[in-house]
Order: structure tokens, then sequence, then C-alpha cells
């Protein structure tokens, strides 16, 4: 089931179509799909991400050794197919060249589907999220808004509480293919060491669809490093370096996390995102097409490229108290690739197969604390946090926290 190595691009092929007034050529497919999610992490997210025990291990850590140019990859591979394997249960590998460093391979193994009863009784949770938005020295009119947990365990969520303008896009998924593998998985999940480099041939082979064949021209992007400083007036200036193939940025913090006074008690969690509408959650942590983070960027919603700067609001910083995490998503490009080329004329193309590799650059930091230059330092009279106690934190009601911020 091996197919030939030449690809054509969906980009190209979108204009191919353009180009024919009036076509009424005919689509099928693709029967295969292939997505390559890839992040450069820094800082904190570097630590987590790097298998040194999330942010935990990174707090137990940052008064020894330099992390400050430490730099992590993390791969996310998913394949989806419309027909069953010739051979169950579904599998397959990705094949790479040596200077991606993960090997000949990674295996891409069927994800077991787990059937049961689960309890679904729970002690309604106290506590309350604020919610704040936007860059500037002053929160805006209207903040924060304040969420009741044990109102929202009753069933009292409040209209547009999560985005509906930021989508989480998955287009391969276990869902929507009859047959499914990914990677990371309970087989293999060993990450790439520093130095790796994706530019060169991938081949992905299944038991359940044709040969993937593609060339990478993008490489990892650069990671970000960021820094903050408390103003005067408590605001924090929040300031990162440029990000060459960056096609724009989202920051927010996650504060005041375990002031609850007990079990069950959260106390006051503050959120805050740099958008300068209220937009939580959905995709501003996750890949974008470039497409969707421009349209967002009229919204103001995504910081443009051009940004390498944001102040966050003194509201958000005193509510926060001594527990602020930051974190900052560069969006980057993406590749697409399908598989045969489109035929001459009016003739039908069978797709195949298409391959989807996403890029993105993303740092987790601790809000104006200096931790021997992890990207948190922080000017202006502040003195360093105090190394947060192992405690466990949880996103509430489901609430998902950034990566690494348990």
């Amino acid at each position: 089931m091996r197919s030939s190595l030449r690809f054509v691009s969906v980009a190209a092929v979108a204009a191919m179509l353009a180009a024919v007034p009036g076509s009424a050529q005919k689509t099928t497919g693709p029967k295969e799909r292939y997505e390559m999610d890839v992040a450069t992490m820094s800082g904190f997210a570097a630590m987590a991400g790097g298998g040194r025990g999330g942010l935990g291990g990174a707090m137990g850590m940052m008064f020894g050794g330099d992390p400050s140019s430490r730099v992590a990859y993390q791969l996310m591979l998913r394949l989806g197919s419309n027909d069953a394997a010739t051979a169950p249960p579904p599998k397959g590998d990705h094949y790479f060249q040596p200077q991606v460093k993960l090997g000949k391979s990674v295996p891409l193994i069927s994800v077991e589907r787990k059937e049961g009863t689960y309890p679904t009784e729970f002690e309604r949770p106290k506590g309350r999220l604020l919610l704040y938005w936007g860059c500037g020295a002053k929160a805006g009119p209207g903040q924060p808004v304040i969420i009741d947990f044990a109102k929202v365990a009753a069933g009292q969520v409040p209209p547009g509480l999560f985005s509906s303008a930021v989508p989480v896009i998955r287009e391969v998924s276990q869902a929507n293919s009859r047959s499914y593998t990914d990677w990371p998985n309970s087989k293999n999940g060993k990450q790439p060491g520093g130095g790796s480099s994706l530019i060169g041939a991938h081949r992905v082979v299944s038991n359940y669809g044709p040969d993937i064949n593609f060339t990478l021209a993008q490489d990892y992007m650069q990671g970000l490093s960021a820094s903050t400083a408390i103003q005067g007036d408590q605001s924090v200036m929040l300031r990162w370096n440029s990000v060459p193939t960056a096609t724009g940025y989202a920051a927010w913090t996650i504060g005041g996390m375990g002031n609850g006074s007990g079990k069950n008690d959260m106390g006051d969690i503050v959120w805050w995102t740099s958008s300068a509408s209220k937009e939580f959650g959905g995709g501003l942590w996750d890949w974008l097409p470039p497409s969707v983070v421009a349209n967002l960027i009229t919204k103001k919603i995504v910081m443009p490229p051009s940004q390498t700067s944001c102040q966050i609001p003194a509201e958000v910083k005193k509510a926060s108290g001594e527990m602020m995490i930051g974190n900052l998503n560069a969006f980057g490009p993406e590749a697409n690739f399908s598989y045969p080329p489109k035929p001459a004329g009016n003739a039908a193309w069978n797709i195949d197969w298409t391959a989807k590799v996403r890029f993105r650059s993303h740092t987790m930091l601790m809000i104006g604390a200096d931790f021997g230059g992890m990207g948190g330092s922080s000017t202006g009279g502040s003195t360093p946090a105090e190394p947060a106690k192992k405690k466990k934190c949880k996103g509430p009601l489901g609430i998902p926290l950034p990566d690494g911020a348990c």
C-alpha cells in the first residue's frame, strides 16, 4: 500500500481550483488524515514538558543550575482513517530522519475505549472564579466577572462563560475515525531531546491506510523568553522576545489558587487573559491555523505578531496574591500536504490522504518573581516569591488550567 513520494500542498490546491472559473470538479476523500502538532516550550513549561515533574519539580530546582536557556520540544501525532485495519488492532509507525533524535520511528497505537460506570456524587465545591481581561494598567469596566463554583455545580452556569470565538481545532480524533492511533502513548512517550530538527522526509505507515510521505521545510519555532516587571501602580508589565515565525500571541495568568479555608473550598481563583474581550478557554492556549489567528487579531482577541508587551492590570495582581502563574502562547505556521495531485481538467479528484503539521511556541513563568533568569524576572522592589508548597491544584469544575500548572 505504498504511495508515491509526490505530494501537493493544500494551499496550492486551493489556488489551482480558484484559477478555474466555474470548475465542476468533484472530489472524494481523504480516506486517511494525519495531524502532527509541534511545540517549543520554555521557562517552567520546558521543565514540565522535559519530564522534571511539572511545576512542582520546576519549583524544587529553581535555585539550582541555570535553566534560563532551557528549551524543550513536544510532538503530538494523530492518525485517523475511514477504513478498518487489515489485521486489528490498528497500529502504525512514524519514521524519522536521524536528526529528529527519536530513533528510527515511534509507534502509533490505538486508544483503548474504556467502558463502565463511574460515581456521579460529589461534594459541592466552594469558592469563586474572578475573570479579568485586556492589557492595561487598570481593569476595564464590568470587571471582574465573578463565578460562584457552588452555583455552577448546581447547574447555574452563566451565559458566555467560555469562548465561542476561539475554537479548539482537532481535525483528527477517535470520534471521527473508524480506525485511530496516536503518539505519545502507553507504549512510548519520550519526547525529542535537545538539538532535534524536523526538517527533511517523514513517512507514516499503518495497517489501515496508504503510506503517507511528506518533506518538511519548517522546523521548531524559536523559544519564547518572557519577563515581568511590577510597575509603580502595581500593574505588571509583561515583555517577550519577537518570535520570527509567530502569527500572533495570547497571554493569560492564573492566580490565587490554594487560598481556600479547607477541603472543597478553593477560595478565589483569578483568571486573566490578554484578549480585549471576555474570551477564556478554547484554542487560546492551543494550536490555531494562521487564518484563524489573523481573524482573531482583527477582533483584538489575539495580539499581533508585532506586539512584544502587555500590561497586566493592577487589580489582577492584587487579587491573585503571591501565587500567580503567567503563560504566553505564540501561534505559528502550519504545513499541509495531500496525495495524489489534482488531476487535469474536471476529472474526479480522489484524495487518498492529507497531512497537517502545526507549530507553536509557549512559555510559563511566575509573575513578579525572579528565579535566576527563568523568564519571570521582576523589578520595582518586589522580592522573590517563596517556593510553592506541595499542594495539589485543581481546575474548578473541570476548567482547564494551562499545561504544567499542577
